[in-house]
Formats: structure tokens, C-alpha cells, sequence
């Protein structure tokens, strides 16, 4: 039971973080309209907004993602300790 808890824990936090990391490319490439930058920004863009709130501007870079890829993988890892 815990390892299949386990196993769909892990595979939740590896899928959220390349929808994260897809949605910076396709940010790069597609039109703010097309089909597939529309879903992956209806998924990512609220965890990020919070994120964008609290942390100051660092010129034109956005570091937002990769702190949301970080807490996810620490929230993950914490996740999986309660459960193992």
C-alpha cells in the first residue's frame, strides 16, 4: 500500500515539474493563444503567481519557475517521508 503511495507521489511531482518546465519552453515558441500554451498556462500560471508576488524583479529574468520546480521537489520529498 505505502509503496503505490509512493510510486503515485513521485510520479505526480516528476509530471508537474516537466508541465512546468514545457511551459517555460512552449512560452519561447507558441502564440499566447494556441491550444497547448493555453492548457499548460491553465495549469502552471496559478501556482506561479504567488510565487511572482513575493519575489522581487530581477530585471528580465523570470526565476519563478525554478523556485516552484524547487518546491515542488521539497514538498515532495517531504511528502514521502511521511509516508515511507
Amino acid at each position: 500500500m505505502l509503496s503505490i503511495l509512493a510510486a503515485t507521489l513521485l510520479f505526480l511531482m516528476r509530471a508537474l515539474t516537466l508541465l512546468v518546465i514545457a511551459d517555460v519552453l512552449v512560452g519561447y515558441f507558441l502564440d499566447h493563444y494556441h491550444p497547448i500554451r493555453r492548457f499548460l498556462d491553465a495549469i502552471v500560471q496559478p501556482m506561479l503567481e504567488p510565487i511572482r508576488r513575493v519575489m522581487p524583479q530581477a530585471g528580465p529574468l523570470d526565476f519563478s519557475p525554478l523556485i516552484l520546480i524547487i518546491l515542488i521537489e521539497l514538498m515532495g520529498r517531504i511528502l514521502l517521508e511521511l509516508v515511507l
